[in-house]
């Protein structure tokens, strides 16, 4: 979901905000914003996952160049204070994955639209871009998952709502989402089995701007919001006003997972997913997660070619 001018209006450098974690506990964090990225985590090359890729041939040698979204979608990716410079989590394990391979790292900027063209006809090595996995697209590329997919409940910072777990969990309560989403087919899905067990419907509330949709939390007009967490996190981070009171797996009632996209058959698939295990075992990638407030998003594993999202219809 992308995120309005205003997060990019932000001061540069390292701007520094009361948050509400995820959790009810308020505690203080920063968000660097500048194109130079100081503190970004950088992390040694590994000789074993460089044998590993000794015979891919990548687009630059020496270079892992990755196509990456620049639309406004902090904390995953977006434009620093420059406005030319992308900056966010994707970027930061991109880093990691090409230092770890002892690589350079370059990337380009895709719409979204374009990265599945872009990646087959060899525009770049690797897509990073908060790409789920799916059945549909495995028939065409690899992956090597790097996070959950989740979906988050976000409530005024004093509401008295604490979980929001399971279908009961919504009755009665009026919610935010987005129309033609996965997170309104939940939604949606819940409010049925809910009334089909007696309970109270909700009343679904849809908001295209999120200046009006923020008001309506912040007022009372709305109890929760319903959307992509990791948007939401990185709001909650900045303002305050809001905290996580439940998450839900993208691909509810399965668990749906982003990954690295590579090309089907490459051969790159398989080290990148050893990469990322490594990352997770030294710690590197929990620091990296945190450091975008997206610590709930981390899984135990990786995995190359994971069951994906069914097909439509399947």
């Amino acid at each position: 979901m992308a995120f309005t001018d205003r997060v990019r209006l932000l001061i540069a450098g390292a701007v520094a905000i009361g948050a509400i974690g995820f959790g009810s506990a308020q505690a203080q964090q920063k968000f660097d914003l500048s194109p130079e990225q100081p503190n970004r985590l950088r992390v040694e090359k590994n000789e074993k996952r460089i044998a590993e890729i000794k015979d891919f041939k990548f687009v630059e040698n020496g270079v892992f160049t990755v196509g990456i979204s620049s639309s406004g979608n902090l904390p995953l990716h977006d434009y620093a204070s420059d406005s030319k410079t992308v900056i966010g989590y994707d970027v930061d394990l991109a880093q990691a994955i090409a230092d770890s391979l002892g690589l350079k790292l370059n990337l380009v900027s895709v719409a979204w639209a374009d990265w599945p063209l872009g990646l087959t006809s060899g525009k770049f090595d690797a897509v990073i871009s908060n790409v789920t996995v799916t059945e549909e697209r495995k028939e065409k590329f690899d992956f090597s998952t790097y996070r959950k997919d989740e979906l988050g409940f976000y409530v005024r910072a004093d509401n008295p709502i604490t979980s929001i777990k399971e279908p009961k969990d919504i009755a009665g309560l009026k919610v935010i989402t987005d129309a033609g989403t996965n997170q309104e087919k939940i939604l949606l899905e819940w409010d049925r089995r809910n009334v089909a067990a007696g309970l109270k419907p909700i009343e679904v509330q849809y908001y295209d701007d999120d200046a009006v949709k923020d008001l309506a939390v912040q007022s009372g007009r709305a109890d929760a919001v319903f959307s992509v967490n990791a948007t939401q996190a990185y709001a909650a981070g900045i303002n305050g006003k809001t905290k996580l009171v439940g998450t839900v797996s993208g691909g509810w009632p399965i668990t749906a997972e982003i990954a690295v996209t590579t090309r089907k058959g490459s051969g790159l698939a398989a080290p990148v997913t050893n990469v990322v295990n490594d990352l997770i075992a030294s710690g590197a990638y929990k620091k990296i997660l945190d450091a975008w407030n997206l610590g709930p998003e981390a899984i135990d594993k990786a995995q190359t070619n994971p069951p994906g999202l069914p097909k439509s219809g399947s």
